[in-house]
């Protein structure tokens, strides 16, 4: 069985399938909405039910006032779906929204995407999940006390399971770590989330993705938030790699590109051409604009936009050092 829901006051909605928490659901759809722990303990996840009738799926130790019962308050992690939901919930509406954390994370694995890049890939306890938007960053830090910060690769919607693409670079402790004999069970402090450059999710406008190099870890995380929302009409990614092999996950955006219709997937190799195939886009000025890479080289590519017509208000920028 399948229900919708309906959020108030912004609208947006999304499907539970089967027994899957309306929190499940929520955040596999892309919605921002408070909670905490995940499992019935903090109560942060409230919701009031305005119409259809929800099913309690778990137990849960946080206890409701009998007030907020009378009113249709329910646990968004301990309920689902029973019939289709309106129900009225709080919604992060930008960065400024998020709470810093500070959790003791676990190492899943560490793996080779390239020859200078590496999957890190984190996982959070069960009841300390990480609350954060996509395009957002985070600091880890080892015991031995070295430490950096990176953009967050994956989606919100997997809150547990965090993925850092690590390249190696001149004075990065931390990265030597990752590179040299970091290893499943590993412990990693995580404190985060932090950063402004996250989806403008008000607008309805086609969006342009434009990464350098490992500048495709944020950009990553965006698209697939964009994808969970089906917010957009229209979804292009252009990626340069300063070197060979700099696609270094070239099959995940082909398999994008063939399994939908509205994304269109350029690699590049040579800045040249990013401005030719832009130069091409149709009404670059009615779409929003995102950038990540190497500071200098994102400066550049502000301003080349900027003269091709895109209004400021439109173009968001990663300068970090990638």
């Amino acid at each position: 069985m399948t229900a919708h829901v309906q959020v108030k006051p912004s609208g947006w909605g999304f499907s539970v399938d089967g027994n899957d928490s309306l929190l499940e659901a929520a955040l596999r759809a892309g919605l921002a909405l408070d909670y905490g722990c995940s499992s019935g303990s903090c109560g942060k996840c409230k919701a009031r039910i305005l119409s259809g009738q929800a099913h309690r799926t778990r137990h849960a130790d946080y206890a409701l006032t009998a007030a907020e019962k009378n009113a249709g308050v329910v646990l968004m992690c301990c309920n689902t779906a029973h019939t289709d939901l309106v129900i009225e919930a709080h919604e992060a509406h930008g960065a400024a929204d998020m709470p810093l954390q500070s959790i003791d994370t676990r190492v899943r694995s560490v793996s080779a995407l390239g020859d200078g890049v590496r999957l890190l890939q984190l996982q959070t306890p069960r009841g300390n999940r990480l609350r954060f938007l996509a395009g957002q960053s985070a600091s880890l830090s080892l015991a031995e006390g070295v430490g950096a910060a990176y953009p967050i690769a994956s989606c919100p919607c997997d809150d547990r399971n965090l993925q850092f693409h690590v390249w190696r670079r001149a004075g990065d402790a931390f990265a030597e770590h990752v590179f040299g004999g970091l290893k499943g069970g590993d412990s990693v402090r995580l404190e985060g989330p932090r950063g402004e450059f996250v989806l403008n999710e008000e607008s309805r406008r086609p969006l342009v993705f434009i990464a350098c190099d490992t500048g495709f870890a944020p950009i990553k995380s965006l698209l697939e938030h964009a994808m969970a929302l089906e917010a957009a009409e229209t979804l292009h990614l252009y990626w340069i790699a300063s070197s060979p092999g700099g696609h270094y996950l070239d099959n995940l955006c082909r398999s994008w590109r063939d399994a939908l219709d509205n994304f269109r997937y350029h690699p590049i190799s040579a800045q040249a051409v990013l401005w030719q195939l832009l130069g091409d886009h149709a009404r670059l000025d009615e779409c929003d604009v995102y950038v990540a890479g190497p500071a200098p080289w994102a400066q550049v590519t502000e301003f080349l936009l900027l003269e091709l017509g895109l209004p400021r208000s439109q173009l968001r920028l990663d300068t970090r050092e990638f």
